[in-house]
């Protein structure tokens, strides 16, 4: 995540602002120009060429910060939301705030790496489990999120009892995302080939594996070939899991340049930012975090075989 000021008085601001503690400003989010804007008295926002945009219809809803084109009408990025919880949900509706803040990150990350016109075919369910059953997953360009992963309490009883190192509503959107993307970019040719070579045959029915991965488990041997656990269930879920990845060592190592951690340069191949920079930042982190009696902030290791996978997701990304 970049570092943003606020225009009217230099402030510091952070994503989310729709204040500025500084000075009081009014404040928007321009996805056309990434920045932070300032917004007069009843939402508006005038841009270089003219245009007038307008504070999203949902910002007293879901936090929703974004400006839309259509005076009392919604962003871009509350047009993916497909469904959301029932005004009498009152649970739901709590869950769905940090639901919305998780898919508005996800989407400027996209946008950073070029994707954001890659989105075709893409919404999201966003499903309270308040009254029924929910799983998260993605089916044919639809990503469906559990609201009550963003209970803090509820995400971290599963992470315990599924023995993970990790787990975040942003994560699962990244990893949904993964699913999507390979969905759309992973097809035929030599693209396919490779991703055959690296995570396996994708033919192998998805249930059976599922179906195995919880009864019998990962492979002891897991952490040889695998970023986690998860991603020994099948070759998409492999992928996927490759993918969020992918995606948490870029924006980390984005926000770190932003805030002057390390040095911005250009982009030289995915495995010289892994191996010079992600590796020693992430390890920097675990520490710091350690300082705070806190959890390691990146739990991970990345052996040769996760490498060549992060490579080849890197691969279908548009040039850096």
């Amino acid at each position: 995540m970049k570092s943003f000021q606020c225009r009217v008085c230099g402030g510091a601001l952070f994503f989310e602002n729709s204040v500025c503690v500084t000075c009081g400003s009014a404040l928007g989010f321009s996805r056309e120009e990434r920045e932070i804007v300032p917004v007069d008295a009843v939402g508006r926002y005038v841009d270089a060429e003219g245009l007038i945009w307008h504070v999203c219809r949902n910002l007293n809803l879901s936090g929703c910060t974004w400006l839309a084109r259509l005076e009392g009408g919604q962003c871009s990025s509350c047009d993916l939301t497909r469904v959301r919880p029932a005004d009498s949900d009152l649970e739901g509706l709590a869950n769905f705030v940090p639901a919305e803040r998780a898919k508005r990150h996800l989407l400027v990350e996209l946008d950073r790496l070029g994707l954001g016109g890659s989105l075709g075919g893409l919404a999201f369910d966003l499903l309270s489990s308040t009254l029924q059953p929910v799983v998260t997953g993605h089916v044919d360009g639809v990503i469906t999120i559990d609201l009550a992963e963003s209970d803090a309490a509820h995400r971290e009883g599963l992470r315990e009892q599924l023995a993970e190192p990790y787990r975040t509503l942003l994560g699962h959107f990244r990893h949904e995302i993964g699913h999507f993307f390979q969905w759309k970019l992973v097809t035929d040719g030599t693209t396919l080939e490779r991703f055959r070579e690296l995570f396996g045959d994708e033919s192998e029915d998805y249930q059976d594996a599922i179906d195995r991965h919880y009864v019998e488990g990962a492979p002891a041997d897991w952490a040889t070939a695998h970023i986690s656990t998860y991603a020994t269930m099948h070759p998409f879920e492999d992928f996927a899991e490759t993918w969020a990845h992918m995606m948490h060592i870029f924006d980390t190592v984005d926000t770190a340049i932003a805030y002057g951690l390390i040095e911005e340069h250009a982009f030289i191949g995915m495995r010289a930012l892994v191996v010079d920079e992600w590796m020693p930042l992430s390890t920097a982190l675990n520490v710091v975090n350690r300082s705070m009696g806190k959890d390691d902030l990146y739990p991970f290791t990345i052996p040769a075989p996760v490498l060549d996978k992060l490579e080849f997701t890197a691969s279908l990304l548009p040039s850096r």
